[in-house]
């Protein structure tokens, strides 16, 4: 499908097939992330993109194709066990613990004693704000300081690849900057594989693209191509995309 070399791909998703309960939810996606970028999963809501990270996770295990992490076929184990190999989620919906603190969030998602440690300046480098608000359970944080928390919990463990669902999702536009721009700098240290709606964040942050449509993955390539691409961003992801010159407006304003 793709036009780099494969021995760069940190992750290898080959024509998985999922199913939850008896629904056939992915007939054939296959996804290549390359090392050290972030690439992201495009297509409408219901498409199958949340379901092919969980199925890269071992959530919703695929019934057929191939997950291939790092040289390693991980179809088939365990999420504990995928996790355990250096991959991490941040689900959509924020999932992180209402009644804990935020420190207390951020210390549940070690994996080996010392993790937060190791990680916590580079945590807080990233989202000053949780510093300032670590002693306040999670229920007291707004949406974006939710978010960011999610974002936080899967930094604590060193990770080669993280998983990111929706993060621009209810947050108000100067939060989605910040956002963006925690992304970009994470991107320097880890592989990023993203779910985003918001096609002018997805388009501003992700070197490549796969679109999944009806549970199959139709097109991938190059991010600056796509958005050159007005008929397929218009076949795929629908009349909410804005146009070309909102797009162009949208990156000078950014200049």
């Amino acid at each position: 499908m793709s036009d780099h070399n494969q021995n760069d791909d940190i992750l290898i998703i080959d024509n998985i097939h999922t199913f939850i309960g008896q629904f056939h939810i992915l007939e054939g996606v296959s996804v290549r992330v390359p090392r050290g970028s972030i690439t992201v999963l495009l297509g409408r809501n219901g498409a199958g993109k949340t379901t092919t990270l969980k199925s890269v996770l071992g959530l919703t295990p695929p019934r057929e194709g191939k997950v291939i992490f790092d040289g390693m076929e991980i179809q088939g184990k365990r999420a504990f066990n995928v996790a355990n190999l250096g991959i991490g989620y941040v689900p959509e919906h924020r999932a992180i613990f209402r009644a804990l603190s935020v420190m207390e969030n951020l210390k549940l998602a070690e994996r080996q004693k010392g993790d937060f440690n190791r990680n916590a300046d580079f945590i807080f480098h990233l989202f000053p704000d949780l510093k300032r608000l670590y002693k306040l359970p999670g229920n007291h944080l707004s949406g974006g300081q939710q978010q960011m928390l999610a974002v936080a919990r899967a930094l604590v463990p060193d990770n080669k690849l993280l998983l990111i669902d929706e993060p621009s999702e209810g947050l108000a536009p100067i939060l989605i900057q910040q956002m963006m721009d925690a992304i970009r700098e994470l991107s320097q240290k880890t592989t990023i594989l993203l779910v985003e709606q918001n096609f002018i964040m997805a388009s501003q942050l992700a070197k490549r693209y796969t679109i999944i449509d009806d549970g199959q993955s139709v097109h991938d390539g190059l991010m600056q191509d796509l958005v050159n691409d007005q008929d397929l961003i218009h076949q795929y992801l629908g009349a909410s995309i804005k146009t070309r010159k909102e797009l162009e407006k949208n990156h000078e304003t950014r200049k």
